[in-house]
């Protein structure tokens, strides 16, 4: 080799800078297979004493299983018989009690609010134990249905989910379309193996992701009405991957984009005329409710 770069330094430097290209370019790629989950998810912990006062204040006290095990937060006024019910998935970072304003608009009226919301906590959230994973979260999100069909029999459950909670909300649907009525998804995805090689588009994402969240694939099995709230000028899942979702789904659907919003910076306030229009729509093209 020494031969091949002597009287030839601009082939040694070509060679020398090459490798280091391929080490790092390895290296990352290392770092995003090992590290990924830590870069995905961004729980912020916090004991359940410490959020109940908090959740109080927001109409809202701790939700557990039959088994006492905590799930999330549920109305502190018990729902009617029969009334909708909103089953709500947030995004990646925080816990679920940053996501009143959901609560908040989907509540409306309050004298007869048109949903109950529950919020769900994923596991290594909040105060709730527990690794966050694709994985984990199917199971937590499995079991709160179940939960909430026992607790609440004849009610129909409408899901919510907000950026990667969106990919819950369609693999739960997609795998129990009869038991869900309706679902409402912002800054939603299509795939997020597609968001993550926008991102980075030189890393072999498809081989290295292990949490995919597949919605349009999970919606295939899915045919009841979806809502999809967009941010013009989302940063973190730009819009486009949220129209391809909207594009995919063969099933009753209505899309709004807030233009020059973005992915935090959507508006959320309460007299937003997208919350009654969402509200609508759902509950126009829901089945019928038990008899």
């Amino acid at each position: 080799m020494k031969k091949v770069f002597q009287g030839n330094p601009l082939a040694r430097v070509l060679f020398v800078t090459v490798r280091m290209l391929v080490l790092v370019y390895v290296g990352f790629s290392f770092y995003l297979a090992f590290f990924q989950r830590r870069m995905l998810y961004y729980p912020t912990r916090a004991g359940e004493t410490e959020l109940t006062p908090l959740a109080v204040r927001n109409g809202l006290v701790p939700w557990r299983s039959s088994h006492g095990g905590y799930i999330g937060w549920q109305p502190a006024t018990e729902p009617p018989r029969g009334a909708d019910i909103l089953l709500v998935f947030n995004g990646n970072a925080g816990f679920a009690l940053h996501r009143t304003y959901l609560t908040d608009g989907f509540r409306q009226p309050l004298e007869k609010p048109a949903f109950h919301v529950f919020l769900m906590e994923y596991p290594g959230y909040g105060p709730r134990p527990g690794d966050p994973s694709e994985n984990a979260f199917r199971t937590a999100a499995a079991d709160a249905l179940a939960q909430l069909r026992q607790d609440h029999p004849g009610s129909r459950i409408f899901l919510a989910g907000e950026s990667l909670g969106s990919g819950v909300a369609c693999w739960l649907a997609g795998e129990h379309p009869d038991q869900i009525a309706g679902l409402f998804l912002i800054t939603a995805f299509n795939r997020l193996v597609d968001v993550a090689r926008h991102h980075y588009p030189i890393l072999p994402v498809a081989l290295l992701l292990r949490d995919r969240f597949e919605s349009s694939q999970a919606l295939t099995r899915y045919h009841g009405p979806v809502g999809i709230l967009l941010a013009g000028d989302d940063r973190v899942i730009p819009p486009g991957f949220g129209k391809r979702l909207y594009e995919d789904y063969q099933g009753p659907r209505q899309l709004w984009i807030q233009d020059g919003s973005g992915h935090n910076t959507l508006d959320y306030g309460i007299s937003e005329p997208w919350w009654s229009e969402a509200t609508a729509f759902l509950l126009a093209h829901a089945p019928p409710k038990p008899e």
